[in-house]
């Protein structure tokens, strides 16, 4: 074999793992870490008779490594050296290494607790830092700490400072060993663009390339771009200037066979062209490359946030990936790094990408670790805890599902769930199709929406956030459900044997229509186990029995119809139905997709894939979920309330319908009366507009003047209080307007406070020409009245109130109404002003008698009202 870097750090990473049964191993991409560890550590006996497993972050890293080293053994691959992803196992019972995906392990872990088969665990290129690599890290630690004490653990990483890591695996006083490789490295010089250029990224690509050609490319390049799309396009853009300058284009990402990727990665017979995915990162070393061009944007893990499931986003790459991408072109000797983008963007780029457990959705391992024990996920030993919320998150969904209980437990349903590698959304699906006896529809539903958008109009705007999506024309006809229109779609190209050309003319993209068949079939045969356990139900409505199972996997995406396109959630949120969507008459729904728009002009959710649902079926699948009450319900219009029932699941109304009368109705009769009567104020139930306040005062006054009555005046409290008794029994305002509240106040009171406050705080006085003016009662005010000054003629001194201790503030009139003197002094009005006033008096109103002395004149009669 080939001498590789990481060689010479072999025998310490060996010596590591004899003194401790941990190491962590520093080595830049290239060192040969991924190739040379696992069988060194199986031909040094550290294994004893068991498995070496690998974690690989990635299927195409993973497979591509088992075939180097199967080649470097002079083996096929599945002998002593397989590989095991997702829905694919190439090993026999001879392997010895086998190298898998971080889920796998994960999975392995739940069904087989202790690992008897396995002598050391690999997990590499740790510094990317999945979700799933940080669990099976911390399962794998527990593990070697409790049942497995001789399991040898190598924790690898290219850039990450491996002390955090040594640390946990051995302890912060001990930390388990860290063993460097420092690799070769030749110079790469690093050229960004000068500035922003926004042509589309393959016309950007192909500049760049005719740049390495014009400079006399001298070996092969190697060219970094988010997914399968974006090479595709440029491998269309850079077609004309490889033919002129005999360059082989060649693809590299995980959807392409075996054969593919091999081509790829291995010499060839002219200078190649590879396009690639960040899979060429670090996982996969390709030799014979001098130049990089660094397209800076990569594909990363994420999640919808309206369903949880699983997507990919394109983002810019941290400071420490754009390192490594132009690493790779300094292997053999001195190459050169063309990036993309300006040195400003790059100088604005965190220094590395945040961790996945801070990131993504845990509902699928949450329940992965409720499976193995741990009952509540925040005491797990973890290398990075995630968040609470994220955390909490995750348990409501899995509860929602049904698939743990309020303690932690596995239900039935949820050890089902387990079996199936998908978000335990989608596999609620499928045991639910299973239950229904529609198993197949429920796995092609499953892989629709889980794996790429199959529309070709539409790619990268799943159906789930990611998965696949519905047809991008207009819908020419109203039906049920989107999600089984999509089914019905990827059926009828199945008749056809997927023919790609009658897949293009249906607006379908081939590729992503044989990903998802791929991902169907293998689900399905995965399934069965699931099937087995079903009710014996009869298929019937296949439709019907899809939309059923889709409701079990997104019951907190319940929504109503309002009016239109309007949506009321069951959350209490709204939402806008997408024109697209068939589901255009339904009242009830799944939302099984949406997207949160935050533009000014359409903010809010979009609801982009739905599916109808009859409201019985919630009481079947979740009847601990609905609740049956009855309510008022205020008719605005009739200032009434009306007795009603209403039936809910999880806040969200199903169906109302007239109460029978109970006590039960009256209560809520009137505790709706007495909330929208409070609203409008207690003041509009006490007769005129100012009645209450005047009684209110007046009881003020006199609790102020006569304390030993002990007469407490209402709070806003209290008066409301006497509201609310008076609303029991009664429907509407009218009602309580001649219940008479005032009444119901003075009531309260005995006997004796109620003529002391008829007596000293009366309504009226009468005056000497007996004319009985209105006292106004102001609270925090004197009392007042008011009169024409002729009303006041033959009286020495004004009236009082509160058995004489409080003389009323008068308002003394002229024939105009208005005020010539306020006082409470009548003598001394008398006395010093009215002279003067009567002058004035005598010039305006001539006709009026105003004779000379007040006191000792005559007071007219009384007036009429």
């Amino acid at each position: 074999m080939t001498p590789l870097p990481v060689d010479a750090a072999l025998p310490a990473l060996l010596d590591a793992l004899r003194a401790r049964g941990a190491a962590v191993l520093e080595a830049p991409p290239g060192a040969g870490k991924t190739t040379r560890v696992p069988g060194a550590i199986l031909d040094a006996g550290l294994a004893g008779d068991r498995e070496v497993v690998v974690l690989e972050p990635r299927r195409l890293a993973a497979r591509m490594a088992a075939r180097r080293v199967a080649d470097e053994r002079g083996e096929k691959p599945g002998e002593t050296v397989g590989w095991q992803v997702r829905f694919e196992d190439v090993s026999s019972a001879r392997t010895r290494i086998r190298f898998v995906t971080e889920g796998v392990l994960t999975r392995r872990l739940l069904s087989d607790p202790t690992l008897p088969k396995v002598g050391a665990v690999v997990l590499d290129e740790f510094h990317e830092r999945h979700l799933q690599g940080d669990v099976a890290l911390a399962m794998l630690r527990a593990l070697q700490r409790g049942a497995r004490p001789d399991l040898k653990l190598v924790v690898m990483s290219a850039t990450l400072d491996g002390g955090p890591v040594a640390r946990f695996l051995g302890g912060d006083d001990d930390p388990a060993p860290t063993v460097r490789s420092e690799g070769r490295r030749f110079d790469v010089a690093v050229e960004h663009l000068p500035r922003m250029d926004d042509r589309p990224l393959s016309a950007l690509v192909s500049s760049a390339l005719g740049s390495l050609v014009t400079r006399g490319l001298d070996g092969d390049v190697l060219v970094f771009l988010p997914g399968a799309a974006e090479i595709r396009r440029a491998m269309e853009t850079c077609a004309d200037l490889a033919r002129r300058h005999d360059l082989l284009v060649l693809p590299l990402h995980g959807d392409l066979p075996p054969a593919e990727q091999d081509r790829a990665v291995n010499p060839a017979s002219k200078r190649k062209v590879i396009l690639s995915t960040n899979v060429a990162e670090t996982s996969v070393t390709i030799d014979g490359v001098a130049a990089v061009i660094d397209g800076g944007l990569a594909r990363v893990a994420a999640h919808a946030p309206w369903s949880g499931l699983p997507t990919l986003r394109v983002q810019k790459v941290s400071k420490a990936s754009a390192t490594q991408r132009a690493g790779r072109a300094g292997r053999t000797r001195e190459g050169v790094c063309l990036r993309l983008y300006t040195r400003h963007d790059y100088e604005a780029r965190p220094e590395f990408d945040p961790p996945e457990v801070k990131r993504l959705d845990l509902a699928e391992t949450t329940l992965e670790l409720h499976a193995s024990g741990v009952r509540e996920p925040r005491d797990f030993g973890w290398f990075e805890p995630p968040t609470d919320a994220a955390l909490d998150a995750a348990e409501s969904l899995l509860r929602d599902l049904g698939a743990v209980t309020a303690t932690g437990a596995l239900t039935p349903t949820g050890r089902a769930m387990l079996r199936l590698p998908l978000h335990p959304r989608l596999a609620r699906v499928v045991v639910e199709s299973a239950r229904q006896g529609s198993l197949d529809r429920g796995c092609t539903a499953a892989a629709l929406l889980g794996e790429r958008d199959i529309s070709a109009a539409r790619r990268g705007a799943g159906l789930a956030g990611g998965g696949g999506g519905w047809s991008p024309r207009e819908a020419e006809a109203h039906g049920d459900s989107d999600v089984t229109a999509l089914v019905a779609r990827f059926e009828a190209a199945a008749a056809q044997g997927f023919d790609a050309r009658a897949l293009r003319d249906e607006g379908l993209d081939p590729g992503a229509v044989a990903a998802v068949e791929r991902v169907r079939r293998q689900l399905s045969r995965v399934a069965r186990s699931v099937e087995s356990e079903g009710t014996g139900a009869s298929p019937g409505d296949a439709d019907e029995a899809l939309r059923v199972a889709l409701l079990a996997g997104y019951p907190d995406r319940v929504a109503r119809r309002l009016r239109g396109l309007e949506l009321v959630m069951v959350n209490g949120g709204s939402a806008k139905l997408d024109p697209r969507s068939e589901v255009q008459r339904a009242e009830f729904l799944v939302a099984v997709d949406a997207e949160e728009r935050t533009d000014v002009k359409a903010r809010g959710a979009v609801v982009r894939s739905a599916s109808a649902i009859e409201p019985e079926w919630l009481m079947e699948l979740f009847p601990d979920a609905i609740r049956e009450t009855v309510e008022g319900r205020w008719v605005a219009a009739d200032e009434r309330v009306d007795a009603v029932t209403r039936l809910y699941y999880r806040g969200l109304l199903l169906d109302e319908g007239r109460a029978p009368p109970s006590p039960e109705a009256e209560r809520a009769v009137a505790d709706v009366l007495a909330r929208e009567a409070l609203a409008k104020g207690v003041s509009h139930f006490a007769g005129d507009r100012d009645a209450l306040d005047r009684w209110v005062a007046r009881l003020a006054f006199v609790a102020e003047q006569f304390p030993e009555a002990k007469i407490a005046p209402p709070g806003d409290d209290a008066l409301g209080e006497a509201l609310r008794r008076l609303c029991e029994g009664r429907r509407s305002f009218a009602e309580l307007r001649d219940a008479g509240l005032l009444e119901g106040l003075r009531a309260g009171l005995d006997g004796t406070q109620r003529a002391l406050i008829d007596r000293a705080a009366p309504e009226r006085v009468t005056l000497p020409g007996g004319r009985a003016v209105k006292v106004h009662w102001v609270r925090a005010k004197a009392p007042w009245i008011e009169s024409r000054l002729q009303d006041f003629f033959g009286m020495a001194e004004g009236p009082r109130v509160a058995s004489g201790r409080v003389p009323l503030v008068l308002h003394l009139l002229a024939p105009n109404q208005r005020a010539v003197q306020v006082t409470t002094d009548l003598a001394g009005f008398w006395s010093r002003h009215y002279a003067g006033i009567r002058k004035e008096l005598c010039r305006k109103y001539p006709r009026h008698p105003w004779p000379e002395d007040g006191r000792t004149a005559t007071p007219p009669a009384p007036r009429r009202g």
